[in-house]
C-alpha cells in the first residue's frame, strides 16, 4: 500500500485558494475595468455633445442683427445658451430616471 505524500495535500489547497483568488479578484477586475472604459469614454462624449450645442445656439444668437453687442442685448445670447444647456441638463436627467426605473422594474419582476 502506498502511503500519500501529505505536501500533495497542501499543494492541492494552496492551488486551490490561488484559483479561487484569481476568479474572485481578477475576473471582476477586468469587467469593472471595461464598465468604467465604456462610462468615461460615453460621458466625455455626452460633454462634448452638449459643450458644441451649447456654442452653436450661442454662436447662432450672435450671428442676429438684434444681437449686435452694442446695448444690453447683447447679453441674450449667452443667457439663451445657457438656458438651453439647462433643458439639455433636465432631458438627460429625465432619461436617466426613467432608465434607472425600467432597470429596476425588470429586476424585481420574477
Amino acid at each position: 500500500m502506498v502511503k500519500p505524500n501529505p505536501l500533495d495535500g497542501a499543494q492541492e489547497i494552496k492551488d486551490l485558494i490561488v484559483s479561487y483568488a484569481k476568479q474572485e479578484t481578477i475576473t471582476p477586475l477586468r469587467s469593472l475595468g471595461r464598465y468604467l472604459g465604456f462610462g468615461v469614454s460615453g460621458s466625455l462624449l455626452v460633454f462634448l455633445g452638449a459643450f458644441f450645442c451649447g456654442l452653436g445656439v450661442l454662436r447662432l444668437l450672435q450671428s442676429l442683427t438684434a444681437f449686435d453687442g452694442s446695448s444690453w442685448a447683447s447679453a441674450v445670447p449667452y443667457v439663451a445658451a445657457i438656458g438651453a444647456l439647462v433643458v439639455l441638463m433636465g432631458l438627460i436627467y429625465l432619461a436617466l430616471r426613467r432608465a434607472k426605473a425600467a432597470v429596476a422594474r425588470k429586476g424585481s419582476t420574477p
